[in-house]
């Protein structure tokens, strides 16, 4: 368990570096072109972001996504974005907690969260994978149950367990893992990607299997991959690990796919997302909710404080995208007329 600990310690370390980024892949959110509205009659400040989620009301169509759940300073990351997360009235989900679930040490991941964030969705988070090696619902309520979640993320993650030293890589039989999971547990049931993306095929499994949301984590943001390489010392990882940094599929297009093929679907947009305007357009292809984690995490080490003032840039810059297109919610940005679409 020390090991994983410290591989998780290395992970945040590689974000931190700026180095493990996508390289010659991107979101896709550059191709995409709001038409200006020079006559938007409307009240900057009155503009409504505030949504539902899966039921849950927030103030702004925002999630924190999942980051760390094994290095020591971990207790003060998840502290500080469940306070920041509280104080804006957005969604927060944890980094893995299987060393939470299989130690005594909890790294912040216990009902202190809910004490900091008692009004606001917490969305527990277990590996998909954990499920063919002894995980069931006792692990996975267990996850739910040491935070007081409203909901569990399970998250795929292949590409990065097959680069990993000593990494997951049976998958075989998954997918009825997951629908037994999501007709066990009285909690929604959320799957998410790491960076690489989720296909079209793949977000109809899920669906059929009784997902309740899905977050596309397209690529274009960090790079699991890289992250995976960065941390070897093994020559044959590295050269692989290299060879896919810019595997997956991009942000902008799995959010409109998956939109397309699942129209009922509540669907997050994350991977690469820097910006409000980056958040607005991810809204517009489809995406219900957006979700950060990369371009978080500097913050999210620093300060409560720090967290909300990044995040309140973020708002600023989608309340600006709303103005600026004349929609005076949500509702009217997802269909605000795009100068060009994607490819």
């Amino acid at each position: 368990m020390a090991e994983i600990m410290d591989r998780k310690n290395g992970h945040v370390d590689a974000v931190l570096s700026g180095g493990v980024n996508a390289d010659r892949i991107t979101a896709g959110f550059e191709r995409i072109r709001f038409e200006h509205c020079a006559l938007p009659e409307l009240d900057l400040d009155a503009i409504d972001l505030s949504t539902r989620f899966l039921n849950f009301q927030l103030k702004a169509p925002l999630l924190i996504s999942s980051m760390t759940g094994g290095p020591s300073r971990a207790q003060d990351i998840n502290a500080n974005l469940a306070q920041a997360a509280e104080a804006l009235g957005i969604a927060l989900a944890v980094g893995s907690q299987r060393i939470a679930i299989e130690t005594d040490g909890s790294n912040g991941l216990d009902q202190r969260l809910r004490h900091y964030a008692p009004s606001i969705p917490i969305f527990a988070n277990v590996g998909a994978i954990q499920l063919n090696y002894g995980y069931g619902v006792p692990e996975l309520q267990r996850a739910i149950e040491m935070i007081g979640a409203d909901a569990l993320i399970l998250h795929l993650n292949p590409v990065q367990e097959a680069l990993q030293t000593g990494g997951d890589r049976n998958w075989a039989g998954l997918g009825d893992k997951i629908g037994a999971v999501c007709k066990a547990l009285d909690v929604p049931v959320i799957v998410k990607e790491v960076g690489f993306g989720i296909s079209v095929s793949v977000a109809r499994r899920l669906v059929e299997l009784g997902v309740s949301a899905i977050d596309v984590a397209g690529a274009g943001g960090t790079s699991w991959s890289a992250v995976e390489g960065a941390l070897s010392e093994d020559p044959t990882i590295r050269q692989l690990a290299e060879a896919y940094r810019d595997w997956g599929i991009p942000t902008t297009r799995a959010i409109e796919r998956v939109r397309l093929a699942c129209p009922e679907t509540p669907l997050i947009g994350s991977g690469g997302v820097k910006t409000g305007l980056d958040a607005a357009k991810a809204l517009r292809l489809g995406a219900d909710l957006v979700g950060q984690a990369g371009s978080v995490l500097r913050s999210s080490t620093q300060s409560v404080d720090a967290v909300i003032a990044h995040f309140e840039t973020v708002i600023e810059g989608l309340r600006l995208a709303c103005f600026a297109t004349g929609s005076q919610d949500l509702s009217a940005l997802k269909s605000a007329t795009l100068a060009s679409t994607p490819a």
